[in-house]
């Protein structure tokens, strides 16, 4: 029989997500974890230091335990999506350990707290602002997802490397000529609705 943990599985999801944003960065050159490849400039050190920043507002400030790490770019007056990108003095190594460190702090405080302990999100409208720790993991975690299925679109366009984690893919185990056809099969369904 298994046993019941709701926080223990909440906590499961939020760091497979955490694993899955870091894990894109592997293997890619520091060009390629900067390269801005959408029109809204997503890029994957991005991904990792807007999530570190988010995460420690939302683990922190919100429970009255703040992370005692600075990150400007979270800041009131930081220019906009200064969280979304790393300027060159930002090196990947660091945004990866902060957000490690953010990891830490944020278990912490899921560890300390009970699920429908209170806490208060300064930043969204007032009558929204107190929530419980339960709301906060569920929102930090799709987050956290949300960003996660980024990186994977943004690494499919660097090298072709897609899928859900190292060890499962979820993805079917074809060959490239496989992915070829399948591509241009569903091109050739698409283009039937084509105005062109």
């Amino acid at each position: 029989m298994t046993s019941f943990d709701p926080k223990g599985d909440l906590r499961q999801y939020l760091q497979e997500g955490r694993d899955t944003l870091v894990w894109k960065l592997e293997g890619l050159s520091d060009y390629d974890v900067r390269r801005p490849l959408v029109p809204t400039g997503t890029n994957l050190l991005g991904l990792v230091k807007h999530c570190a920043g988010v995460e420690g507002g939302y683990f922190g400030e919100t429970f009255g335990r703040p992370l005692h790490e600075p990150m400007p770019w979270m800041d009131e007056d930081a220019e906009p999506n200064a969280d979304m990108w790393a300027t060159p003095e930002e090196k990947r190594d660091d945004i990866i350990a902060l957000h490690r460190r953010v990891w830490a702090h944020s278990d912490a405080t899921i560890e300390a707290l009970d699920l429908d302990a209170r806490g208060r999100v300064a930043w969204w409208p007032e009558e929204r602002q107190v929530v419980s720790l339960h709301r906060i993991l569920v929102h930090v975690t799709a987050e956290t997802h949300r960003h996660a299925g980024h990186a994977d679109l943004v690494r499919e366009l660097i090298d072709g490397a897609a899928g859900v984690r190292q060890t499962n893919s979820n993805l079917p185990d074809e060959d490239q000529q496989w992915w070829s056809g399948y591509h241009d099969r569903l091109e050739a369904a698409a283009r039937q609705f084509s105005k062109d």
